[in-house]
């Protein structure tokens, strides 16, 4: 019996990377139903063509939903009966959201509020929020509305009655839709050098499977208003680079450094100083509880808090991957093994 027996499961942003992996992972259980709701209809009819081809016995347990987080309305259409949800609907990309910062904040953060307002008028049992690493000491526009978006989740939380509110927060997802690495294959194939921002640059580093594995981590043991993280290992753009081009046959010699885009930090970090101060370690994962104290301040004038040496979790001080392990992790990928299968 899965997690998910005869549950209807709502994926927010469904058509997009994360939410092909969730379907391919849940679609032969005893799930009962999977809502992709989601506002590109092309993207929503190519899904729905795939899975009738792939799982034509389980195909017609998904159920697409035009629409958009922006609009209560809209959300509030596709919840009626939902049991669970993962909300991966975002803007995602730096410096888009750099240019259009208000976009980020009406889908990042106002859509947040409108998927939890209408989850906690329906009785959804759990919520789990899709966050990511730039969240924490964010310098980009895309940072701050997903700091925000935890925000709105914790404040949510503390009056959500039965349903459970989480965060989750994760770096780089390899080769997950607008990554870098599906570029540099394209490069490396056209016989062009690959192009990173900056050598130095270190990134966490997951794949789309452990994404999923966070969230459902999160669903099962998380509590409400927290946050959760993995503990995910990192690697410099070079040497991911370098990597690519082992395994694709691209010149190492010819990689070409274009220099830093608008609101890029040279490292990324999934815990902050004062998180870390009150992380539960969970083996593979750390918990972050919520916040409870409430809004009279008057008492913290005359006794304060002590707090712990701190020390942030980034991409600088985890443990650091050499080329030869990146390369194992891109091997377990299926989209790298569909790419290297190109030339065969």
């Amino acid at each position: 019996m899965s997690f998910f027996k005869d549950k209807v499961l709502m994926i927010t942003g469904g058509t997009g990377s994360f939410g092909s992996t969730v379907l391919h992972r849940f679609l032969t259980t005893d799930i009962k139903e999977i809502r992709v709701f989601s506002r590109d209809e092309k993207k929503q009819d190519d899904l729905r063509h795939e899975l009738q081809v792939k799982y034509p016995n389980e195909s017609e347990k998904v159920k697409f939903y035009i629409g958009d987080v922006r609009s209560l309305e809209s959300v509030r259409g596709a919840m009626y009966g939902v049991d669970y949800i993962f909300h991966a609907a975002a803007l995602k990309q730096v410096p888009s959201c750099e240019f259009f910062p208000m976009e980020a904040v009406r889908t990042n953060i106002i859509g947040t509020d409108n998927v939890l307002t209408s989850a906690i008028e329906e009785g959804v049992k759990a919520v789990v929020c899709l966050s990511t690493d730039k969240a924490a000491y964010p310098i980009n526009a895309m940072g701050k509305s997903k700091a925000l978006e935890e925000s709105v989740a914790t404040a949510k939380s503390r009056s959500s009655r039965n349903t459970k509110i989480c965060c989750t927060r994760y770096g780089n997802v390899m080769c997950s839709r607008g990554s870098v690495i599906p570029l540099w294959i394209d490069q490396i194939k056209a016989g062009n050098p690959i192009t990173i921002t900056s050598g130095e640059m270190t990134r966490f580093i997951m794949s789309l499977e452990e994404a999923v594995d966070l969230v459902m981590f999160a669903m099962e043991h998380g509590e409400n208003g927290d946050l959760l993280i993995q503990k995910a290992p990192a690697c410099t753009i070079q040497t991911q680079a370098e990597a690519v081009c082992d395994l694709f046959g691209g010149k190492k010699e010819d990689i070409k450094v274009i220099g830093i885009r608008h609101g890029e930090k040279m490292y990324e970090t999934l815990l902050t100083d004062e998180e870390c101060a009150h992380a539960v370690d969970m083996g593979n994962y750390y918990r972050v509880p919520c916040d409870n104290r409430g809004l009279n301040y008057d008492k913290y004038f005359s006794k304060g808090e002590e707090r712990p040496d701190l020390k942030s979790f980034n991409s600088n001080n985890t443990k650091i991957l050499n080329v030869e392990q990146v390369k194992e992790k891109l091997l377990t990928l299926k989209y790298i093994q569909e790419r290297l299968a190109e030339d065969k």
